[in-house]
């Protein structure tokens, strides 16, 4: 009788634990999914009864599955509008999950370290208005650099991408030329260049062809061991984007704004990098499922605190301490 009690409990337990499980599915920007694929595998590990699944399909892609409702969540660089907030059936919260950095990756023969590059002139190359990389007003940035007379490779990214937003902001604010005739999103018409899928697309594009110039996440450049220039930031100083000058950029910003949104780029301060951005999960205001919202609001306090020691290794600058306050606080307003 014993044994059949045993056995009957532990069928039981083994039923409430397959009931309890969770699989999440999300979507969206290529450029935290590095740090978020090692948090999901890392929860899970501490969490064996939830499964989150990822695609890095790009911020657009990630929007637009949540609009759709096809996932339980997305992900953006960019902060959605509220035309794209007001197109979802419940309305998606902003939760700012790390920062990091977008930095203009090279392949320039002759030119494997130290190129230096102002605001109007990395403008001026997307614009497809300086040609050739020793351009005079390139050579002013890199007085001892042996730049050739050749012409320079542009690589954009071809789907909709919230890199690609974070690049055309700070062309915006360094350019009034990009910003009228241009514009920032996740899309653009890009007066030059070859557009390539993903991160990795532009990553692989210019580590194959010399003379090449695009932008990608600082950890995809130091992954494939890339050079990426030091920019030239608000306060008039060259900056290599780093984990110090991330932070820096997030400290000297104005902030984000009461729904936890916001730009950093081109921020103030001396050690700020200009190429700066939080990037965002987005989750539902409303969940009906309870045991998808346990799991979706555990995933968030812990990826908020504990997730946070991750980001450094990982060429991501950790939220400041008052950021992350507030997006725990926010987990509340999930219902």
């Amino acid at each position: 009788m014993k044994k059949i009690t045993l056995a009957v409990s532990t069928l039981a337990a083994l039923c409430a634990a397959t009931a309890s499980a969770q699989n999440l599915t999300g979507a969206g920007a290529t450029f935290p999914a590095p740090i978020y694929q090692k948090w999901f595998s890392d929860y899970k590990a501490a969490h064996s009864a939830v499964q989150i699944n990822y695609q890095a399909i790009g911020s657009g892609g990630g929007i637009k599955q949540l609009t759709d409702g096809t996932v339980d969540f997305g992900a953006s660089d960019m902060p959605m509008t509220e035309k794209q907030v007001a197109d979802v059936k419940v309305k998606p919260l902003h939760f700012p999950t790390v920062l990091g950095g977008v930095v203009l990756t090279y392949n320039v023969p002759g030119v494997e370290t130290g190129l230096q590059l102002s605001g109007d002139v990395v403008a001026g190359i997307f614009m497809g208005t300086i040609k050739k990389w020793d351009d005079p007003k390139i050579k002013a940035d890199n007085k001892k650099a042996a730049l050739p007379n050749k012409d320079i490779v542009v690589v954009h990214r071809s789907d909709s991408s919230g890199t690609s937003f974070v690049f055309t902001d700070y062309l915006s604010a360094v350019s009034p030329e990009w910003k009228s005739k241009v514009g920032a999103s996740t899309a653009v018409q890009w007066p030059t260049g070859l557009g390539q899928k993903g991160s990795d697309g532009v990553a692989g594009m210019v580590k194959q062809t010399p003379n090449s110039i695009g932008y990608v996440e600082l950890l995809f450049a130091v992954q494939n061991k890339m050079a990426f220039a030091d920019l030239k930031n608000a306060a008039g100083k060259y900056v290599k984007a780093s984990f110090e000058s991330v932070t820096a950029a997030a400290a000297a910003s104005k902030g984000l704004d009461k729904d936890l949104k916001g730009s950093i780029v081109n921020a103030p301060g001396a050690k700020s990098y200009p190429l700066s951005t939080y990037t965002w999960l987005l989750i539902p205001s409303k969940i009906e499922d309870a045991g998808k919202k346990a799991a979706i609001t555990g995933f968030l306090k812990w990826a908020l605190t504990d997730g946070q020691k991750l980001a450094q290794g990982l060429s991501y600058a950790p939220l400041p301490a008052g950021v992350a306050k507030l997006a725990l606080a926010q987990i509340a307003e999930i219902k």
